[in-house]
């Protein structure tokens, strides 16, 4: 194997016996100067189930790594969890998170002059952050998913993370006991491992199998079971392999293989954060998408998989039903993946498909057969309007209409919404509108899980609307739009929308319109005003100061 980047370094004569004295200290002997020294991002956190399984996997990476001739080097990466922060100020960090994992990677890898990268991580950031450090970076790189939580169980039955959230709502319209209200809480959380719908962890781990950038199969394994540190060693000697090949991430994350990210997404039904973070992945690997690709792509992929939050089944499900590998034969067959995108196996992804069946099982209904998908098109539709010019997402499986005019019930924080939706003030026909929380307002498009979940459990689900600046989490379904763009505190439409306005949602015309005269609008916007900035110093005053709108991903560079 060739010289790695710091041996290249010592032949050239560059601080050798300062820098073999100090790689010594870390376990380095003479034999070692001339391995690849891999990077080990390591996502291991006790704060949060998603990450509390990490560090098993990491340690049979580490051993596979050295057993295939390389030096693994192990560094932390931090995590926020937005199921604990959701609702609270701390959930203002989410979307945050995502720039400092990257920044964090590409520091320690770059800054090491490592040769490649394993990056290992549960919660919702963990995967776009480690994959745009990834494809920014571009040395030979491989993404080890921590792995999806069991499901809970409370009379007879499957319990999520949302189950709590829901939960709140139906306790508070009277529509749940005490017993239950307890007995979900106590139970919708039974082991280690990301929330277990199709919700954004999940989303952007499976839609890296179909990227490219990890293991066929790898993504929906249990994190407490075997098989998922197995699936770590296998991924750990699979890099190795790649950095000696030299196959970079550039080299397999391109426009074709982002096409095949999202078609698996939308016949998953997967969460609306991934347009987010698929924008910002595409911006760091220099490939050009936009938000209308993702409803080009809507158009021609149907919802094939009956996957929690609108659905009925969980991770574990889907992965016993053929997970991954299954929906992507499928759509090979359909001519709506791209067969000839190689892989970080050296192999394309129609070779690693080759074996699996052209239709599901008839002994399961997690992955529907083509000919009866739960939809005909996808679930994410980009809308645009007066309201939204540059376009924002909602997700519109679930619904037995996906279209509703009302009166704008206006909040300019979340926290004042859901103080209302509590309160029992918010009715059938409202369309609500939760502003200044978006990219630069939040800062951070915090999710807007707890009043989406409550109005769940109230009963409200479909018929009453939502509209944000701001972000939903990917447990969330309903009448809902999110990424709403421009934002308002740059000054776009949501920023002057009033109390009592008419609203109109339509997904079938993928339009989001507020039903004002141009000319009142005008008259609006001379009386608006920039509000303060909420935060003046911290990571949270920086990112405010460098996002971009959520139109382009909302990245920092």
């Amino acid at each position: 194997m060739a010289l790695n980047k710091r041996s290249r370094l010592i032949t050239q004569g560059v601080a050798r016996s300062p820098n073999r004295a100090m790689l010594r200290a870390v376990g380095f002997g003479d034999g070692d100067f001339e391995k690849p020294i891999i990077g080990v991002a390591n996502g291991h956190s006790t704060m949060n189930p998603c990450n509390a399984g990490i560090q098993p996997l990491v340690d049979r990476a580490i051993a596979a790594l050295r057993n295939a001739g390389a030096m693994p080097q192990v560094f932390g990466v931090p995590t926020v969890t937005d199921g604990i922060g959701m609702g609270t100020e701390a959930m203002k960090y989410s979307l945050v998170s995502r720039e400092v994992i990257a920044d964090a990677i590409e520091t320690a890898v770059n800054g090491q002059s490592m040769d490649g990268v394993l990056v290992c991580g549960g919660c919702d950031k963990n995967m776009p952050g480690g994959m745009i450090a990834m494809v920014r970076m571009n040395v030979p790189g491989i993404y080890v998913y921590a792995g999806t939580i069991k499901p809970g169980r409370w009379k007879g039955q499957d319990l999520t993370i949302v189950s709590a959230f829901e939960a709140v709502g139906a306790y508070a319209a009277g529509k749940m006991s005490d017993e239950d209200f307890i007995g979900i809480e106590k139970n919708a959380c039974p082991s280690v491992g990301a929330c277990g719908g199709m919700y954004t962890a999940n989303t952007m781990s499976s839609s890296f199998e179909a990227l490219g950038m990890s293991l066929l199969g790898s993504s929906q394994l249990a994190s407490p079971d075997s098989e998922k540190a197995d699936s770590a060693e296998k991924s750990a000697e699979i890099l190795v392999r790649a950095v000696k090949d030299q196959i970079k991430p550039r080299d397999i994350v391109t426009r074709k293989s982002i096409e095949n990210a999202v078609a698996l997404i939308m016949a998953t039904g997967g969460s609306t954060n991934a347009v987010l973070h698929y924008l910002a992945i595409a911006h760091a690997a220099r490939v050009k998408w936009t938000i209308d690709d993702f409803e080009r792509i809507r158009k021609k992929v149907p919802v094939l998989c009956d996957l929690k939050p609108s659905g009925r089944y969980v991770a574990v499900d889907f992965n016993a039903a053929g997970g991954v590998p299954q929906v992507l034969k499928m759509l090979l067959e359909q001519d709506l993946l791209h067969g000839d995108c190689v892989t970080i196996t050296g192999r394309t992804i129609s070779e690693e498909l080759k074996t699996v069946p052209a239709e599901p099982r008839a002994d399961q209904d997690v992955i529907r057969p083509w000919a009866n998908p739960m939809y005909s098109q996808g679930h994410l539709a980009i809308l645009k309007g007066n309201l939204s010019p540059e376009g924002c997402v909602a997700k519109i499986t679930g619904l037995k209409s996906p279209r509703i005019t009302g009166p704008a019930r206006v909040f300019d924080s979340e926290n004042a919404c859901m103080k209302a939706i509590m309160a029992r003030r918010i009715k059938a026909g409202d369309v609500m509108v939760i502003r200044y929380e978006g990219p630069k307002g939040g800062p951070g498009m915090q999710e807007m899980l707890a009043p989406t979940a409550a109005l769940i459990g109230q009963g409200l689900g479909e018929s009453v609307g939502l509209i944000t600046d701001g972000r939903f989490s990917g447990g969330t379904w309903g009448m809902v739009v999110g990424h709403v763009a421009p934002e308002a505190f740059v000054g776009g439409p949501i920023a002057l929308v009033e109390n009592g306005d008419s609203i109109t949602i339509d997904a079938n015309k993928r339009l989001i319109q507020l039903n004002v005269s141009d000319k009142e609008l005008g008259r609006r916007r001379k009386k608006w005003k920039q509000p303060k900035a909420r935060y003046t110093s911290g990571v949270l005053a920086k990112y405010t100061a460098l996002v971009s709108t959520a139109s382009r991903g909302a990245v920092t560079d």
